[in-house]
């Protein structure tokens, strides 16, 4: 009985996913959005560029971007 009601689940969560194929597409472009904002980030950070520097650029690169917080969501964090 318990794995029927967990195919029956996963067959019901599949089926909600498959009826919202536009929000899929959004939600992969902003996905993707964001990581190419993060990326710039690392590669401002390989180049030599100073942390505040790079963090500014992706403070700017953020604002265009449906995220919460000025570094699209990534926190202070030791290096």
């Amino acid at each position: 009985m318990r794995i029927f009601a967990i195919i029956m689940l996963a067959g019901f969560v599949h089926s909600a996913h498959a009826a919202e194929p536009t929000h899929a597409k959004e939600l992969i472009e902003q996905h993707r959005a964001i990581a190419a904002a993060h990326e710039a980030a690392a590669q401002c950070l390989a180049s030599g560029k100073s942390e505040k520097i790079c963090h500014e650029e992706l403070s700017k690169a953020c604002k265009t971007l449906p995220v919460i917080g000025a570094l699209c969501g990534m926190r202070k964090h030791r290096h």
